[in-house]
């Protein structure tokens, strides 16, 4: 019996081996494309695809598929752009490949960008691979440059990118951006990139599809930042996105206010954590955006005030649920206003030093947990109900 096992698999061997010496290398014995090979040559395409892109050479684009993509990047400043095949399925003469995409752009990602696309993929008749299309992966928001040929304004601080925008809009919005960068870094310091990068889209539907949300969850908001939060200050890949609708609709002073708000987050992402509240992180890049505006508190704040006015002074600071972009919008304002009246309150009674040290030492924990109690006992000395007492009198008292 043992004897006869060995020579079965020994025949078994055989005909493995005879399989790989009659069909060709991109094959499995099936007559079947091999996933492996098939995988790597794809690869192969799209590393050539990339390189051609980076050195600007529209024929080599030309020669791997699509140049859909070429045309509408063209005015992307790439210092990198690289893809990485993270699987392969066959769609009959064809296939779609799930795809890991990472790219930095020039002077302003201190590491690279990371989104997931998926492309389709045809074959020539002698088997070569290439692209047909290049889209977001599911459940992965939109870039720029699916929505239409990207147009670059490089400001002093700032690099804008807009799609259905002409060169003066987006010279005024890298303008304010200009303006906004300095004014952050005096308040909080010069520690992080200090350059901004500005997203426009063409409508609301274009910053929802950005953010891979519904329309009506950014209806009457100027602007959001993206990035990933994080201790290591390496939160490089920070976007602000405009909504062009609402913002358009901003005076001068409210457009300055938005843009130094967003800049703000750019600027404090590394220091913000899970441990971080909203009323915190928001309040903070508020109380940034209206320094120097001349701004009373019942200007900057006026559905609080109107609260106050009612005899409804909050009983405690907004909560992290309270600042839900579907939240109902005179809510919303209000835990916006509370936010930056509490971090006005402790510019205003501890310093402005303070204040960007309570934020660094909240942020430096790793749980929420105990963070603001430590931060409000290490830097400013006082504890959670002292000091929620001490901000429901400073909002009765700064907006009646």
């Amino acid at each position: 019996m043992a004897v006869r096992g060995r020579a079965r698999r020994a025949w078994r061997a055989a005909v493995a081996g005879l399989c790989l010496l009659l069909v060709p290398p991109l094959a499995g014995c099936d007559g079947r494309p091999s996933g492996d090979t098939a995988k790597a040559q794809v690869q192969r395409v799209l590393d050539r695809r990339a390189a051609a892109l980076l050195d600007h050479d529209e024929t080599a684009y030309d020669a791997t598929g699509s140049r859909t993509e070429y045309a509408r990047l063209s005015a992307l400043p790439l210092a990198s752009w690289t893809y990485r095949v993270t699987g392969l399925h066959p769609r009959g003469s064809g296939a779609t490949a799930d795809t890991e995409l990472t790219y930095r752009v020039t002077g302003y990602d201190t590491a690279p960008v990371s989104v997931r696309r998926t492309l389709s993929l045809g074959r020539t008749a002698d088997g070569a691979w290439y692209v047909t299309a290049d889209k977001p992966a599911g459940h992965a928001g939109e870039q720029l440059w699916d929505q239409g040929p990207v147009t670059a304004f490089k400001g002093a601080h700032s690099l804008v990118l807009g799609v259905g925008q002409g060169a003066g809009e987006l010279r005024a919005y890298a303008r304010l951006a200009d303006r906004a960068v300095p004014t952050v870094s005096r308040a909080w310091g010069t520690d992080w990139t200090r350059r901004v990068v500005v997203l426009v889209p063409r409508s609301l539907d274009g910053m929802a599809g950005l953010l891979g949300a519904p329309a009506s969850n950014y209806r009457g908001i100027a602007a959001v930042t993206t990035g990933e939060a994080g201790g290591s200050g390496r939160a490089s890949a920070d976007r602000v996105v405009v909504n062009p609708e609402a913002y358009v609709s901003l005076g001068r002073t409210g457009k300055q206010v938005v843009l130094t708000h967003e800049t703000t987050h750019v600027a404090t992402r590394a220091h913000t954590t899970a441990a971080t509240p909203l009323w915190l992180s928001e309040g903070y890049a508020d109380w940034i955006g209206y320094l120097g505006t001349g701004r009373t508190p019942t200007e900057a704040a006026p559905e609080l005030a109107r609260a106050v006015e009612d005899g409804h002074v909050p009983s405690a600071l907004p909560a992290d649920k309270d600042f839900g972009f579907t939240s109902d919008p005179t809510h919303l304002a209000q835990a916006y206003e509370g936010g930056w009246l509490a971090c006005r309150m402790i510019a205003d009674q501890w310093g402005e030093d303070r204040l960007a040290a309570f934020y660094r030492s909240v942020g430096g924990h790793q749980k929420r947990a105990g963070a603001v109690e430590a931060a409000l006992k290490k830097v400013l000395g006082t504890t959670p109900e002292a000091f929620t007492a001490q901000w429901r009198e400073y909002v009765r008292a700064q907006l009646t």
